[in-house]
């Protein structure tokens, strides 16, 4: 017997501007259902939890409409995840921040306005000239499918050596595309490593914050003007389950 489950269409952020014209999220939207006792086995799910997989598990399931996960841009990927925790259990969302209880609606979270200006629409790639060395490189918007490679390059450099984490190249290399015209990986990858001026890379991600798509989870914590992000793990979805 087929059971109806109600199922919700949520806005992406991009607009599905930065997908190919043939991909199911070009359109700008995503379906997605409600959570049911399987998304919950999967939210306490030791395994999942363990290895950082959970809260991918949990979209995966909740998502309907039919596509490779891999390319879900993470702005969007954020943007299902707020609508996922809404229609699970709701818009109040309770958390400790700096030893203070905090409460915020995330029924009032809205998605980042975009200049689609600079977007050319189903192509993931932008140009940008760097201010100081003058080198003109073009990146893209990076992907669930990416942020994967990046964890896993991390993890096998952890195990390399104890000194240290190179997060931040690390991403430079998968989030550009070309060093002046040149697309070689080899490349690219040794102009991070050697090359590329902090000055430039401190432009390059505010000119990409001005561009990326993404909901907004700012916050401002009581008795400050100061914002930062909503913290956001497992209890998000769950918050009155016992995850230790």
């Amino acid at each position: 017997m087929d059971f109806k489950l109600p199922t919700e269409t949520i806005e992406l952020p991009s607009k599905g501007l930065l997908y190919p014209e043939d991909h199911p999220l070009s359109n700008g939207k995503v379906e997605i259902k409600y959570m049911t006792a399987k998304e919950e086995d999967i939210l306490t799910n030791q395994n999942y939890i363990a290895n950082g997989t959970v809260l991918d598990k949990l979209l995966k399931s909740l998502i309907v409409t039919e596509f490779n996960y891999n390319d879900l841009l993470i702005g969007d990927k954020n943007a299902i995840m707020i609508a996922a925790r809404i229609l699970g259990y709701g818009g109040e969302y309770k958390f400790n921040y700096g030893g203070k209880e905090e409460t915020v609606d995330l029924t009032q979270i809205n998605n980042k306005p975009i200049d689609e200006s600079f977007y050319t629409r189903g192509i993931n790639e932008f140009n940008f000239t760097l201010p100081t060395s003058g080198n003109e490189i073009t990146f893209k918007v990076l992907t669930h499918g990416d942020e994967i490679k990046i964890n896993q390059e991390l993890e096998g450099l952890k195990k390399l050596s104890k000194e240290g984490s190179p997060e931040l190249t690390t991403r430079l290399k998968y989030l550009i595309t070309s060093v002046n015209g040149e697309k070689d990986p080899k490349v690219i990858r040794s102009f991070v490593d050697t090359a590329f001026l902090a000055r430039d890379t401190r432009a390059l991600r505010e000119y990409i914050q001005q561009i990326q798509p993404d909901v907004d989870l700012t916050f401002f914590p009581s008795g400050t003007k100061r914002s930062v992000s909503i913290p956001i793990g497992v209890g998000f979805f769950w918050p009155d389950a016992d995850f230790s």
